[in-house]
């Protein structure tokens, strides 16, 4: 029996070795590493230049919140553009020195009473020691006298290195609230300017998408720092009353360091919460300090179920799950100024993005503030309408 055999057939050669599949993966692989690595090198030059670029971060949302009300200024007002730029930058420099003397004012004049309030509150806590678990006042004070003998107190060690990082940040922080107060006036006089000459860096078939997203993204931040504000407000109001009727000593300091803490999400009126609790428990014990916890959470619930998802939510266009994260991650890379600029950054770069990818600068160059909200859902159908 004669057969005529088969010749194997020749392997393929380059990429047809290579199933689309995999092709594809690896196409999409080596853009992502690229992607990831260009975003790294660029977070990597921000926090190298954190003492430029916070400044002007911090200015860039201050004149989201300023730019609008001089305008108003000048719209309603009819005040010249110089003296309504003036009028909003006073505005500004007094509501903080005025926060700043109302809080070190009532600190001052509860100094006395918290100093004997605390000494008070020390016995109390050693005699709670020694009747729970038998310790004598001698044993505990050898115990706080052993713990600061160990501290190191030399040249080198940590207490008078974290004194002299202490000066050094106090310089720092002087020298951006005066690059912060220079970029927001600079804003308010050459903003348009500014960023004609920014979009003129991109090429000439890239500026019309840029500048129409840039301008969608602002309407988002000046959004964004007007509910901010109005949020902050709600939660230090709220607990600075409960505080007030509570009786807890530095209502008002704690009523604006909510305040302050309120423009990180979820975390700042958390963390600010609980110093309350605890001042409740450390001065008027723990009944009052159970009481201060529950209209803390009270005013968590109101902002966790009702502000951030009728108020916040439409003005950013974030989910909430989104905003924790994006949070943490500001934290985790930034520290305290990640954890601030978070949440305007990402609703910045969704609402851009999502510009880009609808090209809609063709048929919206100039978005206004309805182009960029979404649109309200509709109603649900009753049933009479469905039949």
């Amino acid at each position: 029996m004669f057969w005529r055999q088969r010749a194997e057939p020749t392997p393929p050669a380059g990429d047809d070795a290579v199933s689309p599949g995999m092709r594809t993966a690896a196409a999409w692989a080596w853009r992502f590493l690229v992607v990831i690595a260009a975003a790294g090198v660029l977070v990597w030059i921000i926090i190298q230049l954190r003492l430029i670029v916070i400044p002007v971060i911090i200015g860039v949302l201050l004149a989201a919140l300023l730019v609008p009300y001089a305008a108003w200024l000048q719209r309603r007002l009819r005040f010249p553009r110089w003296l309504a730029i003036a009028t909003a930058m006073l505005t500004l420099v007094g509501v903080v020195t005025a926060l700043i003397w109302l809080v070190v004012a009532q600190v001052r004049a509860g100094w006395p009473s918290l100093r004997d309030r605390s000494v008070v509150a020390w016995d109390e806590f050693l005699d709670w020691l020694s009747a729970t678990f038998g310790l004598s006042a001698d044993e505990i004070t050898d115990w706080v006298d052993t713990f600061v003998g160990e501290l190191d107190l030399s040249t080198d060690g940590p207490l008078v290195t974290g004194a002299l990082s202490v000066g050094s940040t106090a310089a720092e922080v002087l020298a951006g609230a005066v690059l912060v107060l220079f970029s927001l006036l600079f804003f308010l006089i050459d903003g348009p300017g500014i960023w004609r000459f920014v979009v003129r860096l991109f090429p000439r078939r890239a500026r019309t998408p840029v500048d129409g997203a840039a301008r969608a993204g602002w309407i988002t931040l000046t959004n964004f720092a007007k509910v901010q504000i109005f949020v902050a407000f709600v939660d230090g109001l709220g607990i600075g009353l409960i505080a007030f009727f509570l009786g807890v000593p530095l209502a008002l300091p704690i009523g604006v360091a909510v305040f302050l803490a309120s423009f990180v999400p979820f975390v700042g009126a958390v963390v600010t919460g609980a110093l309350a609790v605890l001042i409740a428990l450390v001065y008027n014990g723990p009944f009052v300090a159970l009481l201060m916890l529950a209209g803390v959470l009270l005013v968590q619930q109101l902002e966790g179920n009702v502000l951030q998802p009728l108020v916040m939510g439409p003005a950013v266009r974030v989910h909430p799950l989104a905003v924790v994260l994006a949070v943490t991650a500001g934290g985790l890379l930034a520290g305290i100024p990640g954890t601030l600029f978070a949440v305007p950054i990402v609703a910045f770069v969704n609402v851009f993005v999502r510009y880009i990818a609808a090209k809609r600068w063709r048929t919206v160059p100039n978005p206004t503030l309805s182009d960029v909200l979404p649109p309200p859902e509709p109603a649900p159908r009753t049933d009479q309408e469905r039949s």
